[in-house]
């Protein structure tokens, strides 16, 4: 059996056993239609469907968690879901949380959200004239959202402290190299300039994990949802930044730290202005090395669910050939040849 043809047949179980729950919450009268695979995203399988209920018709989101080994740097889908109904509730813009899967689904780890409209694609977004006022407002909007997600009580997502990434991001990614048993010199370097560089401890925020270009569903007016928030964990408030501002996260647009969109000062101030707490740039660069490691990390994740036969993909396969690009990036930006 080909890669498309097992695709083919995985989607129509799905979307049998989908059909049979939305049946079990909605009724008999209750149907699907419109399913379309979405073919963005490397880490969740998205399926987008219509609910339709008598002459009511919604738009919704199917997520389903494909990545299930040990190594798994993903909280479960139950946790991911847990969390978007609590940023939900604080006003953070997310797809609204509609139904977890439950066992009886025979649909596991997934859930379904409402569906928002707009654009995830970033060479779009960094170029499309119809995105020129979404761009100059990036850094603002940005900024005052991670202040916004920052500032939720951490106690209320404590079910997120024991998670690896919570406990000790570092270590995190080494365990997570050793179980691929892959030698990355680079990544080893970088390793130790992070152990001997370490930042001062600092108060535990909430994080998105993966507040990027890519993950922000934007209109023309500007970011209309974060997206994708199965690396949430509890850390420094710093991780986030680093992250957002890595050379991989700027797509060409390397002049424009900020995720391509605009510079590290609007990014830094509108945060500031909005949580009344200021940026450290020295810590956010040990965040954005840190990046460069998790980032390669994670590519190595992906070519193994490939070559693994877990998940089988292209997109996946190329990830081996991304992680040396992205260890390229981290040597460069560790000898002070990036901004």
């Amino acid at each position: 059996m080909s890669i498309q043809e097992s695709a083919d047949a995985l989607r129509e179980r799905i979307v049998a056993r989908l059909r049979v729950a939305v049946t079990r919450r909605y009724g008999e009268h209750a149907r699907i239609d419109n399913i379309e695979v979405a073919t963005l995203g490397g880490s969740n399988r998205t399926l987008l469907f219509d609910l339709v209920d008598g002459t009511a018709r919604r738009r919704l989101v199917f997520r389903q968690e494909t990545y299930s080994l040990p190594s798994s740097p993903f909280i479960a889908p139950n946790l991911q879901y847990r969390l978007l109904q609590l940023v939900h509730r604080e006003g953070i813009p997310v797809p609204e949380p509609v139904f977890e899967l439950e066992p009886a689904d025979e649909l596991e780890r997934g859930y379904v959200v409402g569906f928002v409209d707009g654009e995830t694609l970033p060479r779009r977004l960094l170029h499309a004239p119809e995105f020129a006022r979404a761009r100059e407002r990036f850094c603002a909007q940005a900024g005052e959202l991670l202040a916004r997600l920052h500032g939720i009580d951490v106690a209320a997502a404590g079910f997120l402290a024991d998670t690896p990434d919570s406990l000790d991001p570092l270590g995190a990614q080494l365990a997570r190299l050793d179980f691929y048993g892959e030698a990355h010199p680079a990544l080893e370097l970088a390793v130790r300039w992070l152990e001997r560089h370490r930042p001062s401890p600092s108060p535990r925020v909430l994080l998105h994990g993966d507040f990027r270009t890519g993950n922000m569903l934007m209109g023309p007016d500007g970011i209309r949802a974060v997206l994708d928030w199965e690396c949430a964990h509890l850390g420094a408030a710093h991780e986030d930044f680093g992250w957002l501002c890595m050379r991989s996260f700027r797509f060409g647009q390397v002049d424009r730290p900020v995720g391509g969109f605009g510079q590290r000062a609007a990014f830094y101030s509108a945060y500031t202005a909005a949580s009344g707490r200021p940026v450290d740039a020295d810590e956010v660069y040990w965040w954005e090395v840190f990046g460069f490691v998790r980032w390669a990390v994670l590519n190595v994740m992906q070519v193994h669910g490939h070559l693994s036969g877990e998940r089988r993909s292209p997109a996946f396969a190329a990830c081996g050939r991304n992680t040396s690009l992205i260890e390229y990036d981290l040597l460069m930006t560790l000898h002070g040849h990036y901004t």
